[in-house]
């Protein structure tokens, strides 16, 4: 079985956010249950150039880019046992940023005619065609107009993976004519609500449309989760499947992470407390070894939950002893607010903006709980890197949350929950967290419980080809 994973980011060479991860990870994992997977993605400015001078090129062929054809160069380079390939066009992606350029309709437009235009040159023909969110929705729309009925490509098969179905690629109507290039025959499959919807055309041609854990994929049937597409999803119930993804438990790994103070493990827990003191030494916190570290590592936007942080943060502070440590950067109302929460409790409370990988895994280390209260989550991954270093979450039921995380309240959970999207029941969740810590037997009980958890990309690669093997055996 042959599998074409198509993807705008991938680990190590662009990221953005999670789908960089899962685009790493899980080729990897299907390759080692002997899948023949390669992937394909932009040829970026932003790459590393270190990783740039391991690429070969290939050769180049011109696209159609509705009436017009554009350069593409193919590269090629082998990371961690899997084909990488990327696609060169400097007018398109020789840019500072991955998106949010004024053309990222013509350039995702582009980059998907390019997949299948490819593929002849590279001589792989394969089975399923894997693509991910907005920036590759086209590649099965295009894929069913335009290559279906041809020879070469006849019978290769397409999923759709939904990571975040907030965003969409919405565009108007008059890019039909000048950069997505459908004839008047086929463009009812992107049409929707008045505009071009790449995700909707996806959802319409693909063989089967995946969410990133089961929830999710029943949740955005619903108009409070789908951003309008519950219509369309619903129509179509049939082909969509919820797998929950998994994370890469040799990188995120307390007994070999290099970005740690110090190693441990599920049988010898004393380096957690070293990475504890040297975190609260860094940040500025009172060096106490009792009081438990709540931590957040998120994106500062609204569907994080940070409304019911912000409502409750001050009355956690006041009633409780704890610490609380945030790392992210987004929106200016919640930078300022936890800077203002930050001057407010000075030693016990730490805002640290931006982007910090190396900061974010010594927070996983050294926190006691991990904070998601997401109003929205489609999968997650902070709360499983969260349970690998031995941090309890603290999480809402939603989405992959509730997939992943289980209330210890029965003795045989791994985290504390809560349903309503209610600050004060965020509230008894996290003080219902704070009491467990202090049963000191009991929290060494589920501290290793959380650590020996599998949330490996195995059981996730497990269940993609079982549906590869399903879409391919339907003819």
């Amino acid at each position: 079985m042959k599998c074409l994973f198509v993807t705008s980011e991938a680990q190590p060479f662009a990221a953005s956010g999670g789908l960089a991860d899962v685009s790493g990870a899980l080729p990897h994992a299907l390759r080692q249950r002997l899948i023949g997977c390669r992937i394909v993605m932009p040829y970026y400015e932003d790459i590393p150039q270190e990783l740039k001078d391991n690429l070969r090129f290939i050769t180049s062929f011109s696209v159609p880019v509705s009436w017009r054809r554009q350069y593409c160069g193919i590269f090629e380079t082998r990371y961690n046992g899997v084909i990488y390939y990327f696609l060169d066009n400097q007018y398109y992606f020789k840019r500072q940023g991955l998106y949010g350029h004024y053309d990222d309709a013509e350039r995702f437009a582009f980059f998907s005619r390019a997949v299948l235009e490819m593929l002849p040159f590279i001589d792989f023909k394969p089975d399923i065609i894997h693509c991910n969110d907005w920036q590759t929705a086209l590649v099965p729309t295009y894929y069913n107009l335009f290559y279906s009925q041809n020879e070469w490509y006849n019978g290769i098969k397409t999923i759709f993976t939904i990571h975040n179905i907030q965003y969409q690629g919405k565009y108007g109507q008059d890019l039909f004519e000048e950069v997505v290039g459908i004839p008047p025959h086929g463009r009812s499959i992107l049409e929707f609500d008045g505009c071009i919807n790449y995700m909707k055309g996806a959802i319409e041609t693909a063989n089967r449309v995946t969410t990133v854990s089961p929830s999710y994929s029943w949740e955005i049937r619903d108009p409070w989760f789908s951003h309008g597409l519950d219509s369309i999803l619903n129509a179509r119930a049939w082909k969509i499947r919820g797998i929950l993804n998994g994370i890469d438990t040799t990188s995120y790994n307390p007994a070999t992470d290099i970005q740690l103070y110090e190693h441990y493990n599920a049988d010898d827990m004393s380096g957690k407390a070293v990475n504890k003191q040297k975190l609260q030494e860094r940040l500025g916190l009172e060096q106490n070894a009792e009081v438990p570290i709540i931590a957040m590592v998120t994106r500062l936007v609204s569907h994080k939950g940070l409304d019911l942080v912000k409502y409750a943060l001050d009355q956690l502070m006041r009633e409780e002893y704890v610490q609380f440590v945030i790392l992210g950067s987004g929106d200016w109302e919640y930078e300022s607010f936890f800077r203002s929460m930050q001057d407010r409790y000075p030693g016990r409370l730490c805002a640290c903006h931006g982007f910090i990988p190396e900061l974010s895994r010594k927070i996983y280390a050294g926190a006691d709980m991990f904070l998601m209260p997401s109003k929205s989550e489609p999968c997650g991954l902070s709360q499983m890197i969260a349970l690998r270093y031995g941090t309890i979450p603290i999480v809402r039921e939603v989405g992959g949350l509730r997939d992943s995380i289980q209330d210890s309240g029965t003795g045989d959970g791994n985290g504390f929950t809560f349903r309503n999207y209610d600050a004060m029941d965020m509230l008894g969740c996290i003080r219902r967290a704070i009491a467990g810590y202090w049963q000191h037997d009991g929290w060494e009980i589920l501290v290793k419980r959380a650590m020996n958890c599998d949330n490996s990309w195995s059981r996730s690669a497990t269940e993609y080809i079982n549906m590869y093997r399903e879409v391919i055996n339907e003819g």
